[in-house]
């Protein structure tokens, strides 16, 4: 469905509470198609965030290991974009 949500499971070190919950985002614009919500759809979409991170956190600590890692990069791993976030964060 969203060819931006990359594979969590089998990522060595494991996946990140920020990672789980950077996809849940993502999922959650995704299906809703709010990027930019409005003062009156903050908090639908922030309880759907924290519930869809939930969820995923109980799958991803109930599959058993991979094999061999996932093919690609998690965003939040990439160095081009930490830079990016650290260079908002200024």
């Amino acid at each position: 469905m969203c060819r931006n949500i990359t594979e969590l499971r089998g990522l060595e070190p494991a996946a990140t509470d920020e990672e789980i919950e950077a996809a849940a985002r993502q999922y959650v614009r995704k299906v809703s198609g709010i990027t930019r919500p409005s003062g009156a759809n903050v908090g639908p979409l922030e309880k759907a965030v924290a519930e869809v991170t939930a969820t995923t956190t109980r799958l991803l600590d109930q599959l058993p290991q991979r094999r061999q890692p996932p093919t690609t990069v998690p965003p939040l791993r990439r160095p081009e974009v930490r830079a990016r976030i650290a260079a908002a964060a200024k």
